[in-house]
């Protein structure tokens, strides 16, 4: 009888030893898909992390540029607002350049005609302070960007050729590379 009893402990023994083993196994099987699940959230988690750093940074490059945009708008506009209250003084510079040239072919006071230069000069620096060139060169091949031809005339002598400005009947103006108005000429044929 104590060989049974030893071969029921035995059973029984084996039996526990075996019901341990499929325990142990069925928790490593459920601890590997547990695994195999963290890992793949995990790999989700960092595809999504990548996913908003790069939108991030796309948004981030786009708010960039619209400000490059709006300063570059700005700009302009401020220009176009100067270039358009400085056109309206244009005629003051052409009336007082025209006095003075008027005024050297008369007989006028020289304190008089000493106060008028003062005052153009004046002028003029204010203009030129604020970027404005004045387009008046003669000798110059002709630029339809800063001239207009008002008339052709022949050449004064060979040396000239043609479609070059001989006399500005009335000064252009341009503001940096922006011409404001253009200069009216007289060119050769």
């Amino acid at each position: 009888m104590s060989k049974e009893k030893i071969s029921e402990e035995e059973i029984s023994t084996q039996e526990e030893v075996a019901e341990e083993v499929q325990d142990t196994n069925t928790e490593e099987a459920a601890s590997e898909e547990e695994k195999d699940e963290r890992d793949s959230r995990i790999e989700e988690l960092e595809q999504e992390l990548a996913n908003t750093k790069d939108g991030l940074l796309r948004k981030a490059a786009e708010l960039d540029n619209v400000r490059k945009r709006v300063q570059r708008e700005r700009v302009q506009l401020f220009e176009e607002a100067k270039a358009g209250a400085l056109e309206d003084f244009m005629p003051i510079s052409d009336d007082l350049l025209r006095t003075l040239k008027a005024a050297e072919e008369s007989e006028i006071e020289n304190s008089f005609l000493e106060g008028v230069q003062m005052v153009s000069d004046k002028f003029q620096n204010v203009l030129q302070k604020h970027g404005v060139e004045r387009i008046d060169d003669t000798g110059v091949p002709f630029d339809v960007n800063l001239h207009d031809a008002m008339m052709k005339q022949p050449a004064p002598d060979e040396k000239t050729g043609s479609d070059v400005v001989l006399q500005v009947i009335e000064n252009g103006y341009k503001i940096g590379n922006r011409t404001v108005r253009h200069a009216k000429v007289i060119v050769s044929e």
